[in-house]
């Protein structure tokens, strides 16, 4: 009779931590893209590619220290997905994350269009800091180079994120090599594809402009997807450390046999720059 009090109590404090990991990964996406875009679409023409670049790898390092703790400090479907196919995270709790990111930068988003209709001469439509190949590339990059070029850029991002959070290779401040990365990572992206190697801050920013960046939407959801699955496979093959290949999958399948949501056990659902790595 006893056991029951037990068990509310614990999913009682389950969905308590689950709402902390919901809102610090909602807060954290809508800081970046509204600090992150809002460079590009606000002071782009000011500060240029190097200052759109080091907005968003600085918004991320801060980040990673402030939200790392609590949630780790995602702030991206793909690294998420990562998380999950790694074995670190349950598919419930990614799907929780993947819903707060997608929120977010909506939010954020919807912010940063608010601030930018009030500059007079700011044009939003069609552009706002939306991703694109082609006619809407800066040096015209075609379908394949977009492709392969943001599958890299992710697959840098990602690779680098699993490796400083590995509780075998946790890196000590793991926030400065991921806030760098992202840096780098758009310096190189801007003129190409103006940098998604994010699917939701593609997502968010294309509602508010409308129009054209809703045709190109498809690759900036394929290719991190492609690039972080890239990153999951060779970090296997890099540094194994007696981990199966997308453990995450099988504690999937297994979960759906029985029903459920299984997670991977001895491992941390959150997963990143602080604390809660594993």
């Amino acid at each position: 009779m006893s056991a029951e009090p037990l068990e509310t109590e614990s999913e009682q404090a389950e969905t308590e931590d689950e709402a902390q990991l919901f809102t610090a990964e909602l807060i954290g996406t809508l800081i970046l893209i509204f600090f992150g875009v809002g460079s590009a679409v606000l002071a782009g023409e000011f500060v240029g590619s190097f200052g759109i670049a080091l907005a968003f790898g600085f918004t991320l390092l801060l980040l990673a220290f402030i939200i790392g703790p609590v949630s780790g400090s995602h702030l991206n479907p793909v690294v998420s997905l990562a998380m999950f196919l790694s074995g670190r995270m349950t598919f419930r709790r990614t799907v929780i994350y993947w819903l707060a990111q997608f929120i977010g930068a909506i939010a954020g988003a919807a912010l940063l269009f608010l601030v930018a209709r009030q500059v007079p001469g700011l044009r939003t439509s069609q552009a706002f800091g939306t991703n694109g190949f082609g006619y809407r590339s800066a040096v015209g990059l075609s379908t394949f180079g977009a492709i392969v070029a943001e599958v890299m850029l992710t697959f840098l991002l990602v690779f680098v994120f699993l490796s400083v959070t590995h509780k075998v290779t946790l890196v000590p401040l793991a926030a400065l090599p991921l806030g760098l990365t992202l840096a780098a990572v758009h310096l190189v992206g801007i003129p190409l594809t103006g940098t998604s190697v994010n699917p939701a801050r593609s997502f968010a920013p294309a509602i508010f402009a409308g129009g054209q960046p809703w045709a190109q939407m498809w690759l900036f959801f394929v290719a991190p997807i492609a690039g972080a699955l890239l990153a999951v496979l060779v970090r296997y093959l890099i540094h194994p450390h007696g981990e199966r290949l997308f453990p995450g999958l099988a504690t999937l399948s297994a979960g759906s046999a029985k029903g459920g949501t299984a997670g991977t056990a001895g491992t941390t659902e959150s997963g990143g720059a602080g604390p809660r790595d594993s």
